[in-house]
């Protein structure tokens, strides 16, 4: 194949990346849309850029050092980049490559002024845009200053801040190619920035331009504020007029310059509205053409045209959350699951599948996340109501945002409320006794069906293990899905929440309920943690156990552990752990997240913090402990009431809620210890089919079936045939939605609702967030990602994303904890309570806010964070 070292711009389009690369193949596919006008050039392609990295063989060297390089050690990698970048600098053009760039220059005009512009075959694209990584030189003049640029841009590759923003996205250096576009200077009165969807709220249905006077390099550069216009359905909805006070205009002999801005012209607007207008109509034809919001950069030029806009990039807006398809045009609003779930990580394919198909409501996904569709809920007035008192106790976050939504007159239907769009308003359903004995048959009757899968579940495989799951997974639902267990764990939500509106009624006692429900019974998420105590209890005595657990990295670690003196104690008081809880994980509604059974390891460093800082029979003294302050509170509450006029009724009602909080609060954890017990049967079942799959040679590895939906899967299976593209698509997008935030409430416009607590009774400088186990506590916060790095110290704070149950081993050794994501019902408000825990939940931006080793105040009856100095 012959080489091409120079195509002319109009010869290339959106497909040919790998050949112009990103910026280059974008320009070529906007020259081809009728109404679209872009400056005409060429692009000089990534062969030349491989031919000239083939000229210097050292750089190879170069680039195996950098890829050994740890991401962090920013000295190095500068050192190494500038080498690299000055020996690319270096090397002759050869000439028949400068002669090809020298042709294609001749007939823009040889003395034109020209943009030459950096465009890497990583860059541009859908998931990353690495917007800035690599040089743009304006208003370069002649063939050896051009050839010059040309070298410029082939070395940009290897800037410091491109070398490292590759390192993090894990793509090899090697991999991307450098070409160069040389385009026609423009020399514009006013330019800017375009984008399609409103960068900040993500509103596709809102455009918002960015406009200066000159150069749009004054915009991008940060010299100056820009004008700034918001346009829907053809209108200027907003807008605001910065002053001016500077430009970039292009020098006749080359280069830039900035200048000042005459006075009078200063506050006055870069566009009129016809010409924003105009532009987004501009804007839309060209996001239509690449099928996804864009940003674009726009130059006006007074060249005798209509409109005389000219548009020199556009590229994919990466930073958007995906909208839920449906396949109609009404307005939607979706609020997310991962918020009620404490999980806002995106999951699997195989996962969000699964969770899908096993859940009680109908769930869409974007962005790898879950989302209800609460439109009908909202529509008709009681069902309203109910949805909004429900989110409003859980998290008020989402409940103002979905009130945010409901204040726009138009986007949400208003029908009667004859329609049946919800469910009964809380409370609705038929209340049961208080009776110890409706938990323990629930336990039962949820015990006995898991013990029913395990069993026979052993002889399916292949297509009949498939239907057999999809009819466990009707099980499952219907285990959920029983008026017993939903009136189970409404009773103990119910009373916690009567016994903190009444106890603040008539005794000004904020949060009562949470040092009434210390040490409830049968509560297997606390019971969880404390059983992990009772494990550092065994292995506490043999020194020899602890110090190979310290240097433990291997997940066969239990093997060894039994050949050391305590070590068969040690290994029989673990395993007993994971036969209870080894199906237990982070993120554990995602079935392909590795479970505590196949990554024990996880759980080493909490059982060491707990050799470390607890004495003998911590796990009974702290139950014991708790059950005795809930008992005070009690009388203490009690005797108070009786005090009050009509106290004795008050009394008698209120004992009546603690008896029924204490009865039924512990089983609010149950229900998803049992899904969690069922994923793991089906998980196993589905990774020994994949097993078969990788023997037969349909996959190359188990876990490609994680990226495959439950359904897709069963067709795999019965084929025998899988589409590996699929697969690497989907493992692309993986990584990509982890950039992404997940919004509590997302609308069919795309407008993330973030919603706010609206609360003045707080410090200035305080976080807010949801009071959720109350009182104060100081100490120091750690701020921990991940559960295995955990390190803590007694009277530590724990400061987090979001924790489900996996968490509460962890509990146990803190004195306080702080969380972005998570409701007063959520699992980590319920075992904090009754572990006695300070708590404060729906922390925004708590983990980049909070750094970790401050000293941190958390007021966990008020709801707010303070930093302290």
């Amino acid at each position: 194949m012959t080489e091409q070292y120079v195509l002319d711009l109009q010869e290339v389009d959106e497909t040919q990346v790998a050949v112009v690369g990103g910026k280059g193949a974008h320009l070529g596919g906007l020259s081809r849309i009728e109404g679209i006008r872009v400056p005409g050039g060429f692009c000089v392609t990534t062969d030349a850029f491989r031919r000239i990295m083939a000229e210097e063989p050292s750089i190879d060297d170069r680039l195996d050092q950098l890829a050994r390089l740890n991401p962090d050690d920013r000295e190095a990698i500068g050192r190494l980049s500038a080498q690299i970048r000055r020996t690319i600098e270096g090397i002759a053009i050869p000439g028949d490559l400068a002669a090809a760039i020298s042709r294609a220059l001749a007939q823009l005009g040889e003395q034109a002024a020209c943009a030459v512009r950096s465009s890497a075959t990583a860059e541009d694209l859908p998931t990353a845009s690495f917007a800035g990584q690599q040089d743009t030189y304006l208003n370069v003049v002649g063939p050896t200053a051009i050839l010059q640029h040309v070298s410029r841009c082939w070395a940009s590759l290897f800037t410091e801040r491109a070398v490292t923003y590759r390192r993090r996205n894990g793509i090899d250096h090697r991999m991307v190619h450098m070409a160069v576009v040389v385009q026609q200077m423009v020399f514009p009165h006013a330019a800017g920035i375009l984008f399609t969807a409103d960068p900040v709220t993500g509103n596709r249905k809102v455009a918002t331009v960015d406009a200066g006077f000159g150069l749009g390099e004054a915009l991008v550069s940060g010299l100056v504020n820009p004008d700034v216009f918001k346009v829907r359905h053809g209108e200027v909805i907003a807008k605001a007029i910065a002053a001016k006070q500077r430009a970039v205009h292009a020098l006749p002999a080359g280069g830039t310059q900035e200048v000042a801005i005459d006075s009078q012209r200063q506050e006055q607007p870069a566009l009129t509205d016809a010409q924003v207008v105009r532009l987004v109509q501009l804007g839309r034809r060209i996001e239509a053409h690449f099928g996804r919001p864009q940003d674009i950069e726009w130059c006006l030029v007074d060249d005798g045209f209509q409109d005389g806009f000219q548009i020199v990039q556009s590229r994919p807006i990466t930073t958007l959350f995906p909208i839920p398809e449906t396949g109609d045009q009404e307005n939607h609003v979706y609020v997310s699951v991962g918020h009620q779930q404490m999980m806002t990580d995106p999951m699997k394919p195989l996962g969000l599948s699964v969770w899908q198909l096993t859940a009680m409501a109908p769930m869409h996904v974007a962005g790898g996340r879950l989302f209800v569709d609460a439109t009908r809920r909202l529509a008709t007035p009681a069902s309203r109501a109910a949805l909004l008192d429900v989110m409003g106790r859980g998290d008020p976050l989402v409940r103002d945002a979905l009130e945010t939504v409901l204040d726009r007159d138009d986007f949400v239907p208003s029908l009667p409320d004859t329609d049946p769009g919800g469910p009964p308003a809380r409370g609705a359903s038929a209340p049961i006794e208080t009776d110890p004995a409706i938990v323990i048959e629930l336990i039962e009757r949820s015990r006995a069906s898991i013990a029913a899968l395990e069993r026979d579940i052993r002889t399916k495989t292949g297509p009949a293990l498939f239907d057999f799951l999809l009819e466990a997974f009707e099980e499952h639902k219907r285990v959920l899905g029983d008026p017993l267990n939903m009136q189970a764990i409404m009773a103990g939500m119910e009373a916690t929440w009567w016994l903190n509106d009444k106890l603040q009624e008539w005794l000004g006692e904020k949060n009562a309920a949470d040092t009434l429900t210390l040490s409830v019974p049968d509560n297997v998420t606390s019971e969880m943690g404390l059983a992990l105590l009772d494990v550092a209890d065994v292995i506490r005595p043999h020194p020899e156990v602890v110090a190979f657990l310290e240097g433990v990295e291997d997940e066969g670690f239990l093997d060894e552990l039994g050949k050391l003196a305590g070590g068969a104690e040690a290994c029989d008081a673990i395993e007993g752990y994971l036969d209870r809880y080894g199906m237990r994980c982070v993120g554990e509604i995602d079935i392909t997240r590795p479970r505590w059974r196949e990554r024990p390891t996880t759980l080493v460093p909490v059982i060491l913090d707990n050799v470390r800082n607890f004495g003998p029979g911590a796990a009974e003294r702290r139950f014991e402990q708790g059950r005795q302050k809930a008992q005070k509170k009690e009388q203490d509450v009690l005797s108070r009431l009786r005090a009050l006029p009509d106290g004795d009724r008050k009394a008698d009602e209120a004992k009546r809620m603690i008896d029924r909080v204490r009865t039924f609060i512990g089983y609010r954890e149950y229900p998803k210890y049992g899904i969690v017990s069922r994923y793991f049967i089906y998980k196993q079942a589905l990774l020994e089919e994949a097993e078969r799959l990788v023997q037969a040679n349909v996959l190359s590895e188990k876990e490609d079936i994680f990226y495959l939906t439950f359904h897709e899967l069963h067709d795999v299976v019965r084929s025998n045939q899988v589409d590996d593209q699929l697969i690497q698509q989907r493992k692309d997008a993986f990584r990509s939605y982890h950039a992404l935030t997940p919004p509590r409430v997302l609308t069919s416009d795309g407008e993330a609702v973030t919603g706010a607590y609206r609360r003045d009774d707080v410090p200035a400088g305080a976080l807010i967030g949801l009071p959720v186990s109350a009182g104060t506590i100081e100490g120091r916060a750690r701020v921990i990602l991940d559960m295995a790095e955990a390190d803590l110290e007694a009277g530590d704070i724990l400061v987090t994303a979001f924790t489900d149950p996996s968490w509460s081993p962890l509990f146990v050794g803190i004195k306080g904890l702080v969380t972005e994501v998570g409701g007063l019902m959520t699992h980590g408000a319920v075992i904090a309570r009754e572990y006695g825990l300070p708590a404060v939940v729906g922390v925004e931006r708590a983990t980049r806010l909070i750094r970790d080793g401050q000293r941190i105040r958390v007021h966990g009856t008020d709801g707010y964070v303070e930093i302290l100095p």
